[in-house]
């Protein structure tokens, strides 16, 4: 007899900004509207590092000023993976999958 594997919980890391109302929040999610989870923090930070390199493109390309370019605002933690696409920090704040 087969049984069906019930998926886990793992641990990742997600990109996060600080807002006013919600505090700190996930903000990269893929195009179904669930918040991208990276394996490793290393990996993470590297999205971080690849949208600064687009943000400095533009400013050379004159498409953005210079403090909007320099400006970092993302930063990553660790996150808790359940099975139904939820996400949560180690605050205990859950998120996702949210509706775009």
């Amino acid at each position: 007899m087969v049984q069906a594997t019930t998926p886990t919980v793992w641990n990742g890391y997600s990109i996060f900004i600080n807002t006013l109302c919600q505090g700190p929040v996930p903000v990269v999610s893929d195009g179904e509207g669930k918040y991208v989870v990276f394996r490793t923090e290393l990996e993470a930070q590297r999205e971080i590092v690849d949208d600064l390199q687009i943000r400095l493109q533009q400013f050379l390309d004159g498409e953005r000023d210079f403090d909007d370019a320099m400006t970092v605002e993302e930063y990553v933690l660790p996150v808790t993976v359940h099975p139904d696409g939820v996400i949560k920090d180690e605050a205990g704040k859950c998120f996702g999958p949210r509706v775009e």
